[in-house]
């Protein structure tokens, strides 16, 4: 996972720490979630101990405490990376949506291709979240309706699913957490699905399922 751009970005002053040099934290907690997130994928949250990620980190475990104090708050630090590199991927490329008539398609296309990228850090993400203490997993939750937001002013931005009134012809936020689903769907099946099914051939039944339920009179699911 690139941490490298994302971690300048984390909430990094909510975990305590001893050291009061921001740039040394955060070059430190980058070593750390880097070293930590390939343990968890491998092991698992329990069978890490602090001791093989600060070996794998390069730091001592002494020095590792001034930086977390407790694997929980290694954790949270994961999955705020991982959130990060989740919504900077979707938010440059909804960035880059131009043609009304394919938004819809092209969100659905852009989110599925970062879940296909980052499939095992986004189950890791799952898999882990029930260890955090409530105040760290309330912010994941957090950070996933933001991200999960970014849909809906997509639509919103488009006026996708408003008539000229303004009246909405959909419920966008169920839309939007349908996409975000189907996208998890992809990283919680994919010991299935991959075996049957590229990623593009996902991607293109979904936007069929998508489109032929929100336009049933001029879109059907055998539409190409």
């Amino acid at each position: 996972m690139n941490t490298e751009h994302t971690l300048d970005e984390l909430r990094t002053d909510e975990v305590p720490t001893q050291v009061k040099n921001p740039e040394l934290v955060k070059k430190r907690r980058r070593q750390i979630v880097d070293a930590a997130v390939q343990l968890f994928i491998e092991k698992g949250f329990h069978k890490t101990t602090t001791r093989k990620i600060a070996d794998a980190s390069g730091i001592s475990i002494g020095s590792l405490y001034e930086y977390v104090t407790s694997k929980e708050d290694v954790l949270y630090l994961v999955c705020d990376a991982i959130h990060a590199e989740v919504e900077c991927s979707l938010a440059a490329a909804l960035l880059r949506l131009e043609q009304k008539e394919k938004v819809l398609e092209e969100v659905m296309r852009e989110y599925f291709f970062v879940c296909d990228r980052m499939s095992d850090h986004i189950l890791l993400m799952y898999q882990e979240t029930q260890n955090l203490p409530m105040q760290w997993r309330n912010k994941v939750f957090e950070t996933e309706i933001r991200i999960t937001q970014l849909f809906v002013d997509v639509f919103n931005k488009f006026n996708l699913f408003t008539t000229p009134n303004g009246t909405s012809l959909i419920n966008v936020d169920i839309l939007a957490h349908t996409i975000s689903v189907l996208g998890h769907m992809w990283v919680f099946r994919r010991w299935y699905l991959a075996k049957k099914y590229t990623i593009e051939e996902y991607i293109q039944c979904q936007i069929r399922l998508i489109l032929s339920e929100l336009y049933p009179n001029t879109y059907s699911l055998s539409d190409k």
